[in-house]
């Protein structure tokens, strides 16, 4: 199969990266405006870099990855589903809503394979956690995702850029829809929402929060899920995930560590992408639930909590008696 990458900054790189070393797969190259993008993919990917999608499509392509910045998803994945190229596209599917329903129809009216790029759900601990859930009740889920200010220049705040990842994650363990959003986000230092405290409820009344920030000065993952049974905590960064069970009407109880694979999220993730347009199957991560995880965040951006009360300080009641 022959495949390209659309974008050359951090995460098309690396996409090039793991496309040049997958069996029965050409890389073709890379595609980004900027010259200096060019050379740093060529240098670290070994591979060609075109200046235009036109250029990668006259070579011959018949899927590609996206991963260009999210304002270009739309223009790019449109034009790629016009040439009957199969596409994975980065997270977030499109800017707006409106824009990834529009991308899901076209794939759907071409015939063409549409991924939606949430490499969490790779992530082997991530996939330990699910499996520990199957025929689990689940009460309650806790994300934490929170780490320094990126050094790359973003035109998006903590909830598209991070939060998306755990909305996703949500839906997906919880097989369900999210019906209820309680937003509290606040600018500490950036001009976009630096920080999102997120509290959710599911049609199958699963209590959700997320907990993100780019103001900890250190990268933390973490997931915890409360069932019937079992209390899962998953860390997402050293890949360690632990079940606790037997519960005691003493408050004892068992504790296990569960297996975790070591597979490489990024490259578990493009396998999948192309074995499901080798296979013509339904991919991993379809276009729909891309634009699903979408709406919500976007849900929580445009209705924060309001104050129920004066934001004018008061002094404590005082206690009669």
């Amino acid at each position: 199969m022959r495949v390209g990458v659309i974008g050359a900054g951090v995460m098309g790189t690396n996409h090039a990266r793991v496309l040049g070393g997958l069996p029965n797969t050409t890389l073709v190259g890379i595609v980004d405006p900027l010259p200096e993008h060019r050379a740093r993919a060529t240098e670290h990917a070994g591979c060609r870099a075109f200046e235009t999608l036109e250029q990668l499509v006259a070579e011959g392509v018949d899927a590609v990855t996206i991963a260009a910045p999210t304002h270009l998803h739309h223009e790019v994945a449109l034009a790629c589903i016009e040439r009957k190229i199969h596409i994975m596209v980065e997270k977030p599917v499109a800017s707006t809503v409106a824009e990834g329903r529009e991308i899901v129809a076209a794939a759907a009216r071409a015939g063409v394979t549409l991924m939606v790029g949430h490499v969490e759900r790779f992530n082997p601990a991530v996939a330990a956690i699910k499996q520990a859930l199957s025929g689990e009740d689940i009460l309650s889920i806790a994300i934490t995702r929170v780490g320094p200010f990126p050094p790359r220049m973003s035109n998006v705040g903590v909830v598209i850029d991070l939060a998306v990842h755990d909305i996703d994650l949500i839906r997906w363990f919880t097989e369900s829809e999210i019906i209820e959003v309680q937003p509290q986000l606040s600018s500490a230092v950036a001009e976009r929402e630096d920080i999102a405290l997120l509290q959710f409820r599911t049609a199958s009344g699963v209590l959700a929060h997320i907990n993100t920030n780019w103001l900890t000065p250190f990268k933390a993952r973490s997931v915890t899920v409360a069932t019937r049974n079992k209390y899962i905590m998953g860390d997402l960064l050293t890949r360690q995930v632990t079940e606790c069970f037997g519960f005691k009407q003493d408050g004892s109880y068992s504790m296990r560590h569960l297996p975790v694979a070591h597979d490489e999220p990024l490259r578990a993730e493009l396998i999948a992408f192309l074995g499901a347009v080798r296979a013509g199957s339904a991919p991993a991560v379809s276009g729909d639930e891309g634009v699903a995880s979408l709406e919500i965040a976007i849900r929580c951006l445009e209705h924060p909590t309001k104050p129920v009360a004066s934001a004018e300080r008061k002094g404590p009641r005082r206690i009669v008696g």
